[in-house]
């Protein structure tokens, strides 16, 4: 699939991550000068969408200097790549804020064996970015910045990757990390226009503690092409194999445009983006079929655990007083919901099987990722609990049902909005292990566009 782009050295510094890596390991940039051309672009372009909380200039660029020193350079999938981190998993020297006030202040003394990773392949980290409170909400802001979406600054880049998406989609950074409870990477992605993957369970090491969310939320990756997420989901998955996006065989794709609920209001054209993107994959040789996907009693599964997800992270707060209004009211929701016993394994077991069942005969689900455009960008976590819940299930019914049952998922970018003038995306989702498979067919889908 890389054989669509131009060669490395026609990119500017700021080009797909692969190409920047290719021009650092050639030699003909070095790392100082894409960490120095990155940092430049963020210190332009941040004030106007709040994409980053913290930027690690002067680290950045001490770390870029010894990156170049080092005689390996050659062996480094990401060499001088900048990436940038959600700030609720551990950067040496940084304070994990998750988006809250009530968080610990102190600095990391370890990375995140996914911070691990990439640096070891060679990434620079330059910054942090802003995130809801304890990733619990679907529109980004923090501290009075509001996040904005890069594709229109009237509107939120989604939540919780929210900063994530818009520092990719503004070209700040190539590729970013993301954590994705309840569609917190794919929400933002179809948002903002990018490509965005959560990889199934323990393909990655864990988003922020194994009991944390639930065990729902996984770390993923955002980025401006399907080969770039690949090359960075394979480092922090440690599976070099991810890399090379490959064309599937031929697909039995389930096209299932149908809301989890009667209750959600569907916009016809993140219908017809889900269409297209089965269309395009019919074009590209694979079997596409019109179905129902089988959500049975999901959607209040995932309702009665969204108020649950972050107990277990309250109770490691610094100043749990000092948690937002919203934040307070969803969590003891949550208290109250587990005291009455009605969270409960069996029922992700009930629709993981009804998934496995459906998944006898197809290999890949498409659905659209949101069933309308994002909500304005305004100071969300000044705004009532029943506001906020009512802005992210309006727009985001399709994503939690794949966290739910731990799958993998991916949202690919499918156009723009006639009317609205937003981003369009597609959600593409298979059983455990399909990872491969979902960034073989998104990259045939990306390449229709």
């Amino acid at each position: 699939m890389d054989s669509s782009h131009p060669p490395a050295d026609q990119y500017p510094i700021g080009g797909p991550a692969a190409a920047v890596a290719a021009r650092v390991r050639a030699g003909t940039i070095t790392p100082t000068d894409v960490v120095s051309e990155a940092l430049a672009r963020i210190a332009s372009e941040n004030r106007k969408i709040n994409a980053f909380t913290v930027v690690r200039a002067e680290r950045a660029r001490v770390e870029a200097a010894q990156l170049a020193a080092r005689d390996d350079l050659d062996e480094l999938p990401l060499a001088g790549v900048p990436v940038a981190i959600k700030q609720n998993i551990a950067v040496t020297g940084e304070a994990t804020r998750a988006g809250s006030a009530a968080t610990s202040t102190a600095p990391e003394n370890d990375d995140h064996p996914v911070v691990a990773r990439l640096r070891a392949a060679g990434a620079i980290i330059v910054g942090l970015t802003a995130m809801p409170e304890l990733g619990l909400w679907a529109c980004t802001d923090e501290d009075g910045r509001v996040t904005r979406n890069p594709r229109d600054v009237g509107r939120t880049p989604g939540g919780s990757s929210g900063g994530a998406a818009a520092a990719v989609a503004a070209g700040l950074v190539p590729i970013a990390h993301g954590t994705d409870g309840l569609g917190s990477i794919r929400v933002p992605a179809a948002a903002c226009g990018v490509f965005g993957i959560k990889p199934g369970r323990q393909t990655v090491p864990s988003a922020i503690g194994a009991d944390s969310w639930g065990g729902m939320a996984e770390n993923g990756i955002l980025a401006t092409t399907v080969s770039d997420a690949a090359l960075g989901l394979s480092v922090m998955a440690g599976r070099p194999d991810l890399a090379e996006v490959r064309a599937p065989h031929r697909l039995r794709v389930g096209l299932a445009v149908a809301p989890p609920s009667r209750l959600v209001r569907m916009d016809r054209h993140w219908t017809a983006a889900a269409r297209t993107a089965g269309a395009r994959a019919a074009a590209a040789g694979h079997l596409v079929e019109p179905v129902e996907l089988p959500y049975g009693d999901a959607a209040l599964s995932m309702l009665l655990r969204w108020p649950s997800v972050g107990l277990t992270d309250a109770q490691r707060l610094r100043d749990p007083a000092a948690l937002q209004r919203r934040t307070r009211r969803h969590l003891a929701l949550g208290k109250l919901i587990h005291r009455l016993g009605l969270v409960r394994p069996q029922q992700v077991d009930r629709t993981e099987a009804r998934m496995l069942d459906f998944f006898e005969n197809f290999d890949v689900v498409i659905t659209p990722t949101l069933a309308a455009q994002p909500p304005k960008a305004r100071r969300w976590s000044r705004r009532g609990w029943g506001a906020n819940v009512f802005a992210g299930l309006r727009y985001t019914p399709f994503t939690g049902l794949w966290n739910l049952v731990g799958w993998p998922a991916a949202s690919v970018p499918m156009g723009t909005h006639p009317e609205a003038h937003t981003p369009l995306a597609a959600q593409l989702a298979g059983p455990p292990g399909s990872e491969a498979t979902l960034l073989g067919l998104a990259a045939q889908l990306e390449l229709s566009n």
